[in-house]
């Protein structure tokens, strides 16, 4: 998410305008200084002074030695404890480390978040060569095997409006284009599995299957992961139907354990 788009949001209570800050700040590529957040906080300087005072003596956020501003440890505890705490993940590990067992490889849970991937969990493979992926960690949609298992079970008109404003980045010779992505979809629906053949990053490929609520306000997709040499397209093709099996488990495990409480 840009930082212009993030200030751009109609925040007008206090809380709604600490809100922004945190989103500017954490959403940066490095830590950021006063001035560099007064640039896209469309706040007065005093304002945002005091805002950023606020936010550094409750630990959200962190002043270095040189005035810049930084995610503060408090955020880490707060993550660590929403994701400890998570129902949809406690449901899905157990299946998780059951596909990482079969295959070796580092497998992740992600859920769809506009036109990105969030990765909820990832159980790391147990070879020497492994995933430098990270929990809480965005990807496009349209270039990764969890990100197209998603929208292959979205209605068409829901991925169009998703995909409206995506600007198709080439990451590698092999990164869809809106086209071959739209086609790529329809194969999904038959299958029920997404392949990305190093489609976001040379050398790494996966194979995905869909996750999702029976009503769809929850769809993501579990995945298997690895580097190139070791996951061929045969091996891809071979574990699709492990992959398969797993998110279904998952699936009949929120139907369960997330089913409506009385």
């Amino acid at each position: 998410m840009d930082k212009s788009d993030i200030a751009d949001k109609k925040e007008t209570g206090t809380l709604g305008k600490l809100m922004v800050l945190l989103d500017i700040v954490t959403h940066a590529d490095a830590p950021m200084r006063f001035t560099d957040i007064l640039a896209v906080a469309n706040q007065p300087r005093g304002t945002l002074h005091r805002q950023l005072g606020h936010l550094t003596e409750e630990g959200l956020l962190e002043l270095d030695g040189d005035g810049r501003y930084a995610p503060g440890l408090r955020l880490l505890d707060f993550a660590a404890r929403s994701w400890a705490r998570n129902e949809f993940r406690l449901i899905a590990e157990p299946h998780l480390v059951a596909l990482q067992q079969l295959t070796g490889e580092t497998v992740h849970l992600g859920v769809l978040r506009g036109a990105a991937v969030i990765y909820l969990d990832k159980v790391e493979g147990r070879q020497p060569v492994r995933m430098y992926s990270q929990i809480g960690n965005a990807s496009p949609v349209y270039c990764t095997g969890v990100g197209k298992a998603a929208l292959s079970v979205l209605a068409d008109e829901r991925v169009a409006a998703l995909i409206s404003g995506v600007s198709f980045q080439r990451f590698t010779e092999n990164t869809h284009t809106l086209q071959t992505l739209l086609s790529e979809i329809a194969e999904i629906r038959q299958s029920g599995n997404a392949f990305d053949r190093e489609e976001h990053e040379v050398g790494i490929r996966c194979v995905a299957a869909p996750v999702h609520s029976e009503d769809l306000s929850f769809v993501g997709g579990v995945s298997v992961t690895g580097p190139a040499y070791r996951l061929t397209l045969e091996r891809l093709e071979e574990w699709a139907i492990p992959v398969r099996q797993a998110a279904e488990n998952i699936m009949s495990g929120m139907r369960i354990g997330l089913g409506p409480r009385r």
